[in-house]
């Protein structure tokens, strides 16, 4: 009797390998060089700016003083006044700081009768 070839014995055994075959390899190795390629770029990106906002802050001009004298009392600025729609306000004046005033209780009037 001839042996089937549908036997164990007769059977070719393969080996693969757990990382699969060369082809999957070389394209995960193409996968992760991008990868780290992409991201050498924009750390390099990223440094190049930083560079530039250094240099922009180097040539900046520090808080300049005001070459103008301001002014002794602020302009209100009211649109409404300016228009001639609604009348000039003005700004009230300012109460001048002083101690609180102290009522004695007893000369407090009493309340008008009805």
């Amino acid at each position: 009797m001839a042996a089937m070839a549908s036997e164990p014995q007769d059977q070719e055994i393969v080996d693969v390998p757990l990382a699969g075959t060369r082809s999957q390899s070389i394209q995960r190795l193409q996968i992760g060089l991008a990868g780290l390629g992409t991201m050498l770029l924009l750390v390099a990106l990223a440094n190049v700016i930083m560079e530039r906002a250094k240099q922009t802050d180097a040539a900046a001009v520090p808080e300049a003083l005001a070459t103008v004298a301001p002014s002794p009392t602020p302009a209100a600025n009211d649109p409404l006044a300016d228009a001639g729609v609604a009348p000039d306000v003005g700004t009230p004046p300012r109460a001048a700081t002083s101690t609180p005033t102290v009522i004695d209780p007893d000369q407090i009037p009493p309340p008008p009768k009805q």
